[in-house]
């Protein structure tokens, strides 16, 4: 793609065909195709695609084979380059780009890629369905991730025609935040780890357009998991004492979940979002399953509730004579944004064109598994900051009318590409 019309055009392009082309985690085939498609054309010095940079054995939420098959065809028809589907294979898919300008400092960026399993509105109030962008496969850009990596895009071609950048800029594309699956497998690549620096971003988050969050905080530890138990199948008329109730013993677990105390030292959630189980009213089951999640204000909160709902599970399975597994499908730490990087994003917006108000900080109250990533470089002697950049949306977060006002792209591009410059600037300064 030739980028001959103006940075604001080419990123409204590029962000509406990723919004048409939405794709679940661990199956952003069409997705990273077009990140490289991209990052070629505005040439950086290397560029990671799937496994080149991510740990297969260390992802979290990975589909079945075949639905990862389902979605590897559905890009392959929208488009998606032969070459980029190779190193996408089996689901392991992303992108990290590196721009090397000199000696100085190397900065990490991460911006997630993946969308939610929920169809979108057909309203013709919908900016989408009315413009001709409404997403084409079962799935939707309901968080605004599609938003997130133009702004990497964005912020790449930036640093390379335009920004007097010294030092080493690496730009993570992240699959599978929606199923907080991808955070820890980047981290645990060691990627990052040489970074002195990290940035992380996300639109909305019922901040509008023109606002800025220097630094989100408040980030609840997450663990999500599936329980599955297993019975014993038995006549309910005639022979109910010879089965085990596996539906009895998810309705057990379930109820206890939510009767774990809660903590003295903060915060704690748990629900159960999903349950299944059962073929017939005359049968008793001989399995069911729940997925369920457990959260804390703090990393240790969070295992506090983890180990509890393990326990409570485990009873319930014993009780009503089932076994039971125990599967995580996500899990994140909490962590803080660092000063150093509030200061520096804080007065790069104040000065930025298009935002008009600037918040220090704000919780998130919610999780997100870059947490990871900001763990792994503060634990290695480096900082982190989550920058929140205001977007007006009609409807919340996840639901079928999100979207994005395309003018926080921009405003997220000017601001974290300064702010990566003078976080660059500073550390020069003081070798």
């Amino acid at each position: 793609m030739s980028h001959s019309d103006t940075p604001s055009d080419w990123l409204v392009s590029l962000r509406r065909d990723l919004h048409r082309h939405p794709e679940p985690a661990w199956r952003e085939f069409y997705t990273t195709s077009r990140i490289v498609d991209e990052l070629e054309t505005i040439g950086v010095d290397e560029l990671l695609v799937g496994s080149e940079f991510i740990d297969p054995g260390t992802r979290i939420g990975v589909p079945e084979q075949a639905e990862i098959d389902r979605w590897d065809e559905t890009a392959r028809h929208a488009g998606a380059r032969e070459d980029v589907l190779d190193r996408t294979a089996d689901g392991v898919t992303g992108v990290l780009a590196v721009v090397r300008a000199g000696d100085g400092p190397t900065i990490g960026l991460r911006v997630d890629i993946d969308g939610l399993p929920r169809s979108e509105s057909e309203s013709d109030d919908h900016v989408p369905t009315a413009e001709g962008f409404r997403s084409e496969t079962d799935a939707m850009h309901a968080c605004g991730h599609d938003a997130h990596a133009t702004v990497g895009v964005g912020v790449i071609e930036s640093i390379v025609n335009e920004s007097a950048f010294e030092g080493t800029l690496k730009v993570v594309f992240q699959p599978a935040e929606e199923v907080i699956g991808g955070g820890k497998a980047v981290a645990e690549s060691g990627q990052l780890d040489d970074c002195d620096h990290l940035l992380a971003t996300h639109v909305g988050l019922d901040h509008p357009t023109g606002e800025v969050v220097a630094g989100i905080d408040g980030f609840l530890a997450v663990h999500h998991f599936a329980a599955t138990f297993t019975g014993e199948s038995a006549h309910a008329g005639s022979h109910p004492n010879e089965g085990a109730n596996a539906v009895q013993a998810v309705a057990a677990a379930v109820e206890n979940l939510y009767a774990i105390p809660r903590h003295e030292d903060g915060a704690t959630r748990v629900n159960a979002g999903v349950i299944e189980g059962g073929s017939a009213p005359n049968i008793i089951p001989e399995t069911a399953r729940f997925e369920g999640e457990v959260r804390g204000e703090t990393t240790e909160l969070k295992e506090y509730m983890r180990e509890h709902a393990t326990r409570v599970v485990k009873n319930a399975a014993a009780m009503h004579g089932c076994e039971v597994d125990i599967d995580a499908v996500g899990d994140a730490p909490s962590a803080r944004s660092d000063d150093a990087i509030v200061d520096i994003v804080e007065d790069v917006a104040r000065e930025s064109d298009g935002v008009e108000t600037v918040l220090r900080r704000d919780d998130l109250g919610g999780s997100e598994d870059a947490t990871y990533l900001m763990q792994r470089v503060q634990d290695n002697g480096g900082t982190a900051a989550y920058v929140g950049i205001g977007t007006d949306h009609p409807g919340g977060h996840h639901t079928a009318t999100f979207d994005v006002d395309e003018a926080s792209v921009g405003i997220g591009v000017d601001v974290l590409t300064e702010s990566i410059r003078r976080l660059a600037v500073g550390s020069n300064a003081e070798r």
